[in-house]
């Protein structure tokens, strides 16, 4: 579907709603280009772009399909880039991809958006800029990495407070096992590192000038948006570790606690064993015990074997047991 279409000239837009025939011809022209925009488009759909900006079919098939890493590849006089969005659902602490994939040429650039975002924003931001606008599609191109890497700080924000939170976990006294929730965390992790490391070496052809629809005036944008890409993938190879840590603690500390349940265990069952025994040789119906004709024989009986769990008890809370 078709979401917007657009010309621009001299850095302002053209006015007026324009068919795809009439963008196609209208961006020949210099000093324009055309900016159409697609969410989510079919085969059939996407066919009258591809036929009408002579796209290669290698090219529309990975923007119609998506699920691409994030890569630059050229054809001919044109480039195809494919972008990963991304998310962070603090509720359930996933993160949620998306993906866009961008044809750039003379005279044109579509975008082909598949997920939440609002590359609206994008246009309505880069048409207060007419000076950029002015420098062609490489300036569209721009606005468009710069909103997804800004998009990656909050995602990095949410990956932090859930370490943070894990590692506490694991170091608590609960008796909870934080194991599910730690896989979960490094599986988030890994395919955020895919997301946004394989992007750095496209974004710095762009900012040194290696692909000629990159304007020189714009490049220094892609250097600064290099520059924070870069900040962003050591922070999460910075978090590729962690969760593995957090799982060895965690499991080292289950360990611990289930060798101090086996103590104690073990402590009770010494404790309980003594008037178990006693217990047991009364049971055996002897017709002769020497307290029976006894006044204070059983009260004698009954103070041992307190005496000897209270000393059993004593020394194993002693040696930290119980």
């Amino acid at each position: 579907m078709i979401v917007d279409c657009a010309v621009y000239e001299e850095g302002l837009r053209r006015e007026g709603e324009l068919a795809l025939e009439e963008t196609y011809e209208a961006c020949r022209r210099d000093g324009a280009f055309g900016w159409i925009g697609l969410l989510e488009p079919t085969e059939e759909e996407f066919e009258s772009v591809r036929r009408e900006f002579q796209l290669h079919e290698l090219a529309v098939e990975d923007a119609i399909k998506a699920h691409q890493r994030p890569k630059l590849d050229t054809y001919d006089d044109s480039l195809f880039v494919v972008l990963k969005t991304a998310r962070y659902l603090d509720s359930e602490e996933t993160i949620e991809f998306g993906e866009i994939l961008v044809f750039i040429g003379d005279g044109f650039i579509i975008t082909v958006r598949h997920g939440e975002t609002a590359l609206h924003d994008v246009r309505l931001r880069m048409e207060q800029r007419p000076d950029l606008l002015a420098c062609g599609p490489g300036a569209v191109l721009y606005a468009i990495v710069d909103r997804i890497v800004d998009d990656y700080v909050p995602v990095v924000a949410g990956i932090d407070r859930a370490v943070r939170e894990v590692e506490g976990e694991v170091f608590s006294q609960s008796r909870s096992n934080p194991a599910e929730r730690i896989y979960k965390l490094k599986r988030e992790v890994l395919e955020l590192h895919d997301a946004v490391a394989p992007l750095v070496e496209p974004i710095d052809a762009l900012a040194r000038g290696r692909h000629k629809l990159a304007h020189e005036d714009v490049r220094p944008y892609f250097r600064d948006v290099h520059d924070h890409l870069l900040r962003v993938v050591d922070q999460v190879e910075g978090f590729r570790d962690l969760p593995t840590s957090a799982l060895v603690a965690n499991l080292t500390q289950s360990s611990v606690r289930q060798n101090e349940d086996v103590r104690k265990i073990s402590a009770w069952a010494a404790v309980i064993a003594v008037p178990t025994a006693i217990a047991g040789i009364y049971g055996m119906n002897f017709e002769h015990m020497p307290e029976l004709g006894w006044r204070y024989g059983y009260p004698l009986v009954l103070a041992v074997i307190g005496i000897i769990c209270v000393t059993l008890y004593w020394n194993f809370r002693r040696r930290g047991w119980l």
